[in-house]
């Protein structure tokens, strides 16, 4: 594989490549406490889904792999009594399928693993450069919409891939993969962004149809945007399909990037390589050449497998409970078990809209699971507004959000439903706290993603706003329309008029070039109302430029030759130390710019960031910082300071206060 050249990779190369091996010092951070954690700890310990909540200091997330969101309702027990007894009581439901548990100490680690094994569960290979959760059609084997059942090839794969210990062969990835495997015909996973998706297909073989999948590949949805994943053009049978998706990804793993961390997904070596060069190099290693793409067999149609569905096994239902934004208390997800137990098989089926389906319940049953006060509070009718509703966990709980989100969503929303009315097409609103896109919102009819602006000398909690995106045979990623608004009480309406013109709204040109981008927001007239009592916005363009930010320099300063320009390697940074201060310097054309190297959210080494746009991205979290101000992009508390340069006889000098 290729050598590593970021944090993350001397991290690794100090377990040998082995981020499991983490688990061997779980006793000595137990006995030393929370506190004893040093930076690579903290990112090591995803490896076993674990992950350092630095809003919560001292309490743990754990992420419950659970492949194609199948789960048992004593899985769901014993999930439920561990968040009630060690946790904190709250759960999350993720958009790949899976439970995350909060508020544990590492001292509960053992305990909670324990108990997960006995009921055949585990956090491992849950974070950071593995494959994540395995995803597929919840109702894979249920629907009458499907082709294909695919849930034995994604137990398979995660058999392989993790089995019950963990398996280090897949452990040293350049970065995550998301991987979905579906055979349903109706988009209910969001294939496009993945960095491996077989999707239900057909092709005409010796005078029969054939089903098996089409291959998509290197799909993301963070680390710059959503990028939709390129086909192959392969016809693969179902036989196949194992071994497809492992040469895939140690392929990647072996061929990777492993440089700058926001140039390390599996999109970034397809860009490089381009489709023909990644298929001729996947052949090679299959040793024999896939039929050429049949027919793609998916509708347009979106589904969330939300409400009752009739399955294909005779007088048999599916009801599909809105979870809202994810969230179930372990009250109510002990008693969903209970449910599943009494009214169908045990069995529970978890969805990418954060959602839970019940299934195999008898259609004499039905109505009697229909009066369950449960269903009350996870209806299998929610409003349109909350259906499609969807967040990441927000600033709460995340170290990267920069936002509250899963609240915000359900007050919106319901503030929508005031203003809007309950009638209409179901639409999808997706929340994301921060560019790191968990909440999807690339892929939403409205996606809305967290920063922060200086409002009268106050950071407060705005978003961007994006219309248009979506997932399946034609998928598009959302285009952003406004920028920096506010979270406040105009909010409602400014959503309210995008809904009402949502048509329009997606008709609006790519996002501009950063030089002439023009932010929308929202204009009032004293006058304009829906005949509500509600205020409805008007939406105006007001253009505005990114000019240079002139650094402030004390009188007394200081040049001191940091390097020579030789030392510059095109697309890299350069850390060099001056009176004790570390500082990165990058070359952007016949420009050298320096600035503090360390991120000012966690401490990220800016000097392995990459240039976008004016800005360097932190390799660690995507923030942006203007190279220019040394101002970050989402959020105005965060500022790095920047220095003069100058160039004299080809030797870097850089001003710093004396």
């Amino acid at each position: 594989m290729r050598p590593g050249n970021n944090p993350i990779e001397t991290y690794k190369a100090s377990k040998e490549g082995d981020g499991l091996r983490i688990r061997e010092d779980l006793p000595r951070f137990i006995q030393q406490g929370y506190e004893s954690l040093t930076p690579a700890d903290k990112e090591l310990l995803k490896w076993v889904g674990l992950f350092f909540r630095r809003p919560t200091p001292g309490k743990f997330m754990m992420r419950i792999r659970m492949p194609n969101g199948f789960a048992t309702s004593e899985q769901l027990v014993a999930i439920a009594d561990l968040s009630e007894r060690i946790g904190n009581g709250v759960l999350d439901i993720t958009t790949r399928q899976q439970i995350e548990l909060r508020g544990y100490t590492l001292a509960g680690v053992p305990e909670i693993w324990e108990t997960l094994r006995g009921v055949k569960l585990q956090s491992l290979q849950t974070g950071m450069d593995n494959i994540r959760n395995l995803n597929g059609c919840p109702l894979a084997g249920l629907s009458s919409h499907e082709l294909l059942d695919a849930s034995s090839i994604v137990l398979e794969l995660d058999r392989i891939i993790v089995g019950e210990n963990g398996n280090p062969e897949f452990t040293n990835l350049p970065r995550k993969m998301n991987v979905t495997v579906t055979g349903c015909l109706e988009n209910c996973t969001h294939n496009e962004s993945q960095d491996i998706a077989l999707v239900p297909a057909t092709k005409a073989l010796n005078r029969t149809t054939q089903s098996g999948f089409h291959v998509l590949v290197g799909g993301k949805m963070g680390s710059g945007g959503f990028t939709i994943a390129s086909p192959l053009g392969w016809f693969v049978q179902p036989h196949q399909a194992v071994e497809i998706v492992i040469a895939i990804i140690t392929l990647f793993r072996d061929e990777g990037p492993r440089d700058a961390r926001t140039k390390c997904r599996l999109a970034f070596l397809l860009e490089g390589w381009g489709v023909d060069r990644f298929r001729t190099e996947l052949a090679a290693r299959l040793g024999w050449n896939p039929l050429p793409a049949g027919q793609d067999a998916r509708t347009e149609r979106h589904t969330d497998h939300v409400g009752i569905q009739p399955q294909k096994q005779p007088e048999t239902y599916a009801v599909g409970l809105n979870v809202t934004v994810g969230r179930i208390p372990h009250g109510q997800l002990r008693e969903l078990a209970r449910l599943a137990q009494v009214y169908g098989t045990g069995e529970v089926r978890l969805t990418t809209g954060q959602n839970a389906i019940l299934i195999n319940v008898p259609q004499k049953r039905l109505d009697a699971l229909l009066r369950e006060p449960l269903l009350k509070e996870l209806s299998h009718e929610p409003s349109r507004l909350v259906r499609g509703l969807v967040s990441c966990t927000g600033i709460q709980y995340c170290n990267l959000a920069v936002i509250e989100t899963k609240a915000r969503a359900v007050e919106i929303a319901n503030a929508l439903e005031q203003r809007l009315g309950p009638d209409g097409e179901p639409l999808t609103i997706h929340w994301s706290g921060c560019p790191a896109a968990c909440g999807n919102h690339l892929a939403a009819d409205i996606g809305l993603r967290g920063m922060k602006v200086n409002v009268g000398g106050q950071s407060v909690d705005a978003v961007a706003i994006y219309v248009g995106g979506r997932t399946g045979p034609n998928a598009k990623a959302a285009q952003p329309i406004m920028e920096m608004v506010p979270c406040d009480e105009a909010l409602p309406d400014v959503l309210a008029t995008i809904i009402k013109h949502l048509d329009l709204f997606k008709k609006v040109e790519p996002h501009p070039g950063i030089k002439d981008r023009v932010f929308m927001v929202p204009a009032y007239g004293d006058d304009e109302s829906d005949g509500n009592g509600h205020r409805v916005g008007r939406v105006a363009g007001i253009a505005a430029t990114k000019e240079g930010v002139e650094t402030m320099i004390s009188p007394r300063t200081v040049k001191v030759k940091a390097c020579e320009v030789k030392e510059f390697v095109e697309g890299s940074g350069k850390l060099v130390t001056i009176s004790g201060k570390a500082i990165a310097l990058f070359r952007v054309g016949e420009r050298i710019v320096a600035l503090e190297a360390e991120c000012p959210h966690e401490g990220g080494p800016l000097q392995d960031g990459t240039i976008e746009d004016g800005c360097v991205v932190c390799p660690w979290h995507n923030y942006k910082f203007e190279l220019a101000s040394g101002q970050c992009d989402i959020d105005p508390s965060l500022r790095v300071g920047t220095y003069p340069v100058t160039v004299e006889d080809n030797v870097v000098l850089v001003e710093v206060p004396t």
